[in-house]
């Protein structure tokens, strides 16, 4: 009759679905028993200033919640573990929170007594049949005194649409009529009373049907547990095993590992040795070239700075930052010579050694040579320039140069027939050769100790001063006549020639004469 109403879910569970509300559909169907609800629409007040239309009230929703509140008893919806996840009606008089945190509220710890055995066993039984199961008339204390319960548990299925298939169970706890209105019952239906005897049989009857229940559920958990147990044992067994196994191969990973421990100990002993001979030999390196002075300068390819000793820093400015740039960035302190990256060039690109002499702005004298870099597989990693100090050897050269010359020259004023003397400008003689010994009568030793003064008679003495004068503006005179006195008072008539001796500044510190004696008769020198 209702069929345009619901549609049948579950026929033989009678569930059945609300079907889609056609408006006035459910009325007609609905006026056979409330005729006054028919006009409902009409009954509803509009609001003032709004236009008079239909008003859908939630029949339904009220209907079902007030049959819910009055009728239905008290459940409680749980997960396969016992938790609590809804609660409808009042469940105080079943259920108590169990002491201690507060948590996930379960079932089984918040049962009252009188109830937790016989629900463990319902929810175990239940979820291992998935069919509903009942259990009544049980004795549940509630604030001291015994109440007779019904207890109920069946499966819930959940939606699909729902999430994940999660098995559920609705807990149904109804209060038990007492037994003096069953036996009132039972007596207006014509029953023949029960005597006290059947009555306590009967109820023992049930309780040792209760406790058989509950054994086969114990001996049913006992063999799942036993099981279980049985299971957990051979995966033990299986995790044993493969421990044994996994501490074998962590047994010879662990003497492998000591193994290459041995070798790396061996292989850094030597890595020590090494760096020790390594760093021996830096120093050593090190200090050959600071011993020796040679000024050293290491370059690669690119002629960058790899490496250069502190008296190199004397030639070219060089700082530690310098490593690794360009030797064209670098300014030298050397005069009149600026082909150093060219030359180093050609060395690496010919790899025939250069050699150059070098003066620095201090005076200084160098032999720069550029090398090749070898390597012990004689390879070719760049140049060495190296600059050796020959100072000493450069003045060694030219006083040996002048001291030739200065041979060559004595060898010509001792051979020569004329006076040849050397005095300071104070007058002191200097130096008197052979052709003066003859000619004034002094020896060399005698002649030193003397001033030029002694030799030049005592009215010719300015004339002499003014030549001197003379000399230091022109440094060389023309011949000209004087005279000069020998060691037994004789004046002699000379023809004189002066030179000036001047040093590296251009000045004058000696002089130099050339004299010649003349005949009393005015002739030719001789």
């Amino acid at each position: 009759e209702f069929g345009d109403l619901f549609a049948s879910v579950d026929h033989k569970s009678k569930l059945y679905q609300r079907k889609e509300d056609f408006r006035g559909a459910w009325r007609a169907a609905l006026g056979k028993f409330f005729p006054h609800m028919a006009s409902i629409d009409k009954a509803v007040p509009q609001p003032a200033g709004t236009t008079a239309g239909p008003v859908r009230l939630p029949l339904r929703e009220l209907t079902e919640q007030e049959l819910l509140n009055q009728v239905a008893p008290a459940a409680a919806l749980v997960n396969g573990q016992g938790d609590i996840l809804y609660l409808h009606g009042h469940t105080g008089s079943y259920l108590e929170p169990a002491p201690g945190e507060v948590g996930i509220n379960n079932i089984l710890k918040m049962a009252r007594e009188g109830l937790r055995r016989d629900l463990t066993r319902a929810l175990h039984k239940v979820a291992v049949e998935q069919q509903i199961v009942r259990c009544p008339g049980l004795r549940v204390k509630t604030n001291g005194d015994f109440t007779p319960v019904n207890l109920t548990v069946r499966p819930v299925v959940a939606s699909h649409a729902a999430g994940p298939e999660v098995p559920l169970y609705l807990v149904i706890l109804e209060e038990a009529p007492p037994p003096s209105l069953l036996s009132s019952a039972q007596s207006s239906a014509g029953s023949d009373r029960p005597s006290d005897a059947d009555a306590s049989i009967a109820a023992f009857k049930q309780d040792s049907r209760a406790k058989e229940e509950s054994l086969q559920t114990a001996n049913e958990e006992l063999e799942t547990s036993n099981e279980e147990l049985e299971s957990s044992n051979e995966e033990l067994q299986s995790v044993n095993e493969e421990l044994q196994s996994t501490n074998e191969e962590l047994e010879t990973s662990r003497e492998e590992l000591q193994s290459v421990n041995e070798e790396l100990a061996t292989v850094d002993a030597e890595l020590q040795t090494k760096v020790a001979d390594l760093s021996r030999a830096n120093n050593d390196m090190n200090n050959l070239l600071a011993g020796t002075g040679i000024a050293t300068i290491f370059v690669d390819h690119g002629l960058r700075i790899l490496r250069f000793t502190p008296t190199a820093t004397e030639i070219i400015n060089l700082i530690q930052s310098d490593v690794g740039r360009p030797v064209s960035h670098i300014v030298s302190n050397m005069v009149g010579y600026d082909h150093l990256v060219p030359d180093t060039q050609a060395v690496l690109d010919t790899l025939i050694p250069k050699e150059v002499e070098v003066q620095t702005t201090a005076g200084d004298w160098y032999t720069m040579h550029i090398m090749p870099y070898r390597t012990m597989d004689n390879v070719i990693e760049g140049a060495v320039i190296t600059f050796v100090d020959i100072t000493e050897m450069k003045k060694t050269r030219e006083a040996l140069q002048k001291a030739n010359e200065l041979l060559r020259l004595a060898v010509v004023v001792r051979d020569a027939h004329d006076a040849i003397t050397v005095q300071d400008l104070d007058g002191h003689i200097l130096a008197w050769n052979p052709g003066a010994v003859r000619m004034y009568g002094w020896s060399e030793a005698e002649a030193l100790t003397m001033n030029i003064r002694d030799r030049i008679p005592e009215e010719l003495r300015k004339e002499a001063l003014a030549k001197v004068l003379q000399l230091s503006r022109a440094k060389i005179l023309k011949p000209y006549h004087t005279q000069r006195v020998t060691n037994n008072g004789t004046v002699l008539e000379v023809w004189m020639t002066s030179t000036a001796l001047v040093n590296e500044a251009g000045q004058m510190y000696a002089i130099s004469t050339t004299e010649r004696a003349r005949e009393s008769n005015g002739g030719g020198a001789h």
